[in-house]
This record gives C-alpha cells, structure tokens and sequence, in this order.
C-alpha cells in the first residue's frame, strides 16, 4: 500500500530510545509507507502544561502547529501520551483563541497513535513480524484513558509469530490490567513516594507474570519500569511495541 505519514518522534524516543524511532520508520516502510520527518520539530509542550506553565506550553504548541500544518499527510507518533497532548490539551489551550483553536482542532484531527494509525487507519494486523515470546503488556494511561486505545496494540501483537515455535505470540495478561505505573511524568518527581509504590505494585505484577518482556506504547512508561527492574536487579525488559513489530528474527 501506498501512504505518507509526517513522524512526530517525541523528546524521550529522541533522546533516548533512538532505535523505537527507527523500528517505527521501518515498520511503515516495510508496509510500503514514506514518513517525512519535520527537522523543526521541538516538544510538544507537555511537561510543561501538566506543571501548570501555559505561556510556554502554548509556545510551543503554537511551533509545532506551524511545523506539521506545513504538509497535509497525518501525524503519527509512538506516544499515546504525546498524541493526547496534540488531540486534546492543544484545544484547551487555545480555547480563547479562535484562529488558533482551529489550526489546533486541524492538527488534532490528523494525528495518530502509532498502533492506531496502524490498525484504524490502514486496516494492519499482520506486519510479518515474529518475535520470542512470551509477553506482557502494559497500557499506559494516556493510551488508554485519553485516546481509547486499547484493542489496537495488543491486536498488532496476537499477529506476531514466536520465531522459536512458529505459533502466534503468546500474550499474557498482567495482573493489575490498566493500574498506572506510576510514572506520569511530573508526577513521579512531585510525588516519589507514591510513584514509587505504583511502580512496585507494576514490577511485582510483572514477576507474577512470568513474562520475559514487557510491551510497552510510550517511553515515559518503559523508563520508569525499566529503571525500577534494573533497581531490583529483575531480568526482565521493556520493549517498545514498534521494536517488537520491527522484529524479524529471535531476540
């Protein structure tokens, strides 16, 4: 199929999961997409909107209107919690200002979650991807509380293969289901002690699961899990959803 889609990568992927962007491009051009890549993009303004900062946070949504508007294809992005930031916090934003609130409302009509876009938009479930199982997975809030998606990630996943039994992946449920890993970016700095006792309850459902890796859809979220199993010198990983779709072989 043929398609073009504008890749929002987010500053954590950016900065410190390089190769979830890059199994993003992969994944699309595999499946006969172009992704156009806007160099001027920045932040999306959401640290600094959940601390309360709206001049900033309004600054830079305005930037990043300005830097996707500029090509018509959709924007997708490997973020539930960024996708949320363009769909609905940059109407909140620019609520008392007309122009801007329908540039905003715009962008936010074009702009995907990566497994959404994947399986809502194109119609994906079968990326040819195998994988050695098992595995668990986590839905992050804002994936799943402010978009919806729910269905779509872990669809993309029962359609992996296990490279090591050429049967489906074997997907395990996680005790807990959709409890926060504590994470919530601001959040786990302001209220550590919480945060710290979500991610234990997170962590020991992982054990209770028995699963080797843990899929996640945003980096906020594999960060924090994965700080915390390195903590506990656990052996088990956080992978990204686009690193398990991009995977041709055993890990």
């Amino acid at each position: 199929m043929a398609f073009t889609i504008q890749l929002f990568i987010t500053c954590l992927v950016d900065t410190l999961y390089p190769q979830v962007g890059e199994a993003v491009v992969r994944v699309f051009q595999r499946l006969g997409g172009q992704v156009i890549f806007p160099k001027n993009q920045t932040c999306c303004g959401q640290p600094a909107f959940n601390a309360g900062e709206r001049k900033p946070a309004r600054d830079m949504a305005a930037h990043m209107i300005r830097c996707f508007e500029a090509q018509p294809h959709p924007v997708v992005t490997p973020s539930g919690s960024c996708a949320a930031m363009l769909r609905h916090s940059y109407l909140e934003l620019f609520a008392g200002e007309p122009e801007w609130l329908e540039r905003a409302r715009a962008l936010a009509q074009r702009t995907y979650e990566f497994s959404e876009y994947l399986v809502d938009v194109l119609g994906v479930s079968d990326v040819g991807a195998q994988f050695a199982g098992p595995v668990a997975y986590h839905a992050s809030c804002h994936l799943l509380r402010s978009l919806g998606v729910d269905r779509q990630p872990r669809w993309l996943l029962e359609h992996v293969w296990d490279g090591r039994s050429a049967a489906p992946l074997e997907v395990r449920s996680l005790p807990g289901g959709p409890e926060c890993c504590g994470f919530g970016g601001v959040f786990s700095v302001e209220h550590a002690r919480v945060s710290g006792s979500m991610l234990e309850r997170k962590l020991a459902a992982l054990q209770a699961s028995q699963a080797p890796t843990l899929v996640a859809c945003d980096a906020g979220c594999i960060t924090h899990i994965s700080g915390g199993l390195q903590r506990r010198r656990q052996p088990q990983r956080v992978l990204h959803l686009a690193q398990v779709l991009n995977s041709r072989q055993e890990e």
